[in-house]
């Protein structure tokens, strides 16, 4: 099998039609993602309660910041594989790929280390309520001794996505749900284990499907011009070295957005188990339309990749600008649906009458947070697929340092808003990095940049 069988073509052709057909499977795999976090905390808020259910979050934010630390090199890979079939240098794919599996493995293994040996530091800082201490804790040891699994989907997905496949992700994260909400019904429901056993369940379903997608790329090994010899196994210092200098902003820019996010939780936490839980469930709520609508952001990504490296300038600004339409009516579509039925949304994770009367304050604050994410699909995408990293992490030191933590403070304490001033401050910081990308694109400065493709 060809490589070219494995791999897409988007410097010719209808835009839209291909935007829309790369991006729906990436919208229904992340939506699985969410899915896949969302059914630890629904069933452990039935089963454990409120008390649970914070654990859950909280052990959830820890775990999401370390692993955007490896998918921010994961998608350094990603773009260096879709420039370099944009440029035609196919000869160059197996050794990018090689050195990215070696680097992707070995950094989830180190972060795997470092969060049990300082596991309890870590949890001081974030202020884990005293009734959800040990849970959390529980979640936190079992999730990050296998943090190596999900580092190694991350990787597959992304040599994938740089290929212009977007259907095998998605098969491989249903994969991951489906053994995850059996496992999670046996071992939490039925055997009664408690936050241990969402644990153990999103282990599992995580290792089968880091397991399936080695499988595949294994028996497509020809296509995809990757042999998995010994040989192929090794760390390229030219390859590292883009990497390594594509990924660590990336993975900078992907590490402040959710150091924030552990700020904004910190200071809800002392609010009370019932915020703690409220903020939790709303988070995962958020991330339906936030991850979702990212599917738009990871199929342009690509899409422009090719193109600016084919040097299609034109082309790949039209896919920003039609990335920009889908993203604005998804997300109208979303919000519409949130007003109307924000509390029922809740009511999936628990039935604790506290949190669903706090769910309204929360939905009153982030509500502001969604223009911003829809600009940020298409300036993001545009921002990954140039390989301007930097950029990207300048940006998110502003939401994420500057705007989100600044905000939230400002709101919350300073100004004595508290739960509804937090989540304000969280929501608005978006703007920060969603205006100043829009600018950047729309200015043209961009297009004197050097392509990553002629450095391969």
């Amino acid at each position: 099998m060809s490589s070219s069988a494995l791999s897409r073509d988007f410097t010719q052709g209808n835009i839209p039609k291909q935007l829309i057909r790369f991006t729906l499977p990436f919208m229904a795999s992340n939506a699985m993602q969410v899915l896949y976090s969302a059914i630890d905390m629904m069933i452990v808020g039935k089963y454990v309660g409120p008390d649970g259910l914070a654990a859950v979050s909280q052990s959830s934010q820890i775990l999401s910041f370390v692993t955007m630390l490896c998918l921010g090199f994961s998608n350094a890979g990603q773009v260096l594989i879709s420039q370099a079939l944009g440029a035609g240098k196919k000869k160059e794919l197996s050794r990018i790929m090689g050195t990215l599996f070696i680097l992707i493995l070995l950094l989830g293994g180190v972060l795997s280390v470092l969060i049990l040996a300082f596991r309890t530091p870590i949890m001081q800082v974030m202020n884990i309520p005293q009734e959800s201490w040990d849970m959390a804790m529980e979640y936190l040891i079992i999730c990050g001794a296998g943090l190596i699994f999900t580092a190694g989907y991350n990787m597959v997905s992304a040599v994938l996505r740089g290929m212009g496949d977007s259907k095998r992700p998605f098969l491989f994260i249903a994969i991951a749900s489906v053994v995850n909400l059996v496992l999670d019904i046996l071992f939490t429901g039925m055997l009664g284990w408690g936050v241990a056993g969402a644990a153990a369940a999103t282990i599992l379903g995580q290792a089968i499907s880091f397991l399936f997608s080695i499988i595949y790329l294994y028996k497509h090994r020809e296509g995809f011009g990757f042999d998995f010899s010994r040989e192929s196994f090794k760390i390229e210092g030219r390859y590292a070295k883009l990497i390594g200098s594509l990924g660590t902003p990336m993975a900078i820019q992907s590490g402040f957005i959710n150091l924030s996010l552990l700020f904004v939780n910190a200071l809800v936490n002392d609010l009370g188990y019932i915020s703690s839980a409220t903020f939790g469930v709303g988070m995962r709520i958020d991330d339906l339309c936030n991850k979702v609508s990212q599917g738009l952001q990871f199929a342009a990504s690509p899409m422009i990749g090719q193109n600016i490296a084919a040097g299609q300038k034109e082309r790949a600004k039209k896919v920003v600008w039609y990335t920009w339409l889908y993203s604005f009516a998804f997300t109208a579509l979303f919000l519409v649906a949130y007003l109307c039925f924000g509390r029922q949304l809740f009511s999936l994770f628990t039935d604790d009458q506290s949190v669903l009367e706090l769910s309204s304050t929360f939905i009153a604050a982030i509500i502001w947070m969604f223009p911003a994410f829809a600009i940020m699909r298409g300036t993001g995408g545009f921002i990954t697929g140039i390989g301007n990293a930097k950029l990207g992490m300048v940006l998110a030191l502003l939401d994420g340092v500057i705007l989100r933590i600044g905000l939230s403070y400002l709101f919350g304490i300073v100004l004595g808003m508290g739960f509804f001033g937090f989540v304000l401050g969280y929501g608005l910081a978006p703007y920060g990095c969603a205006i100043p990308g829009m600018i950047y694109f729309l200015s043209g400065k961009w297009e004197k940049r050097k392509t990553l493709a002629e450095e391969l």
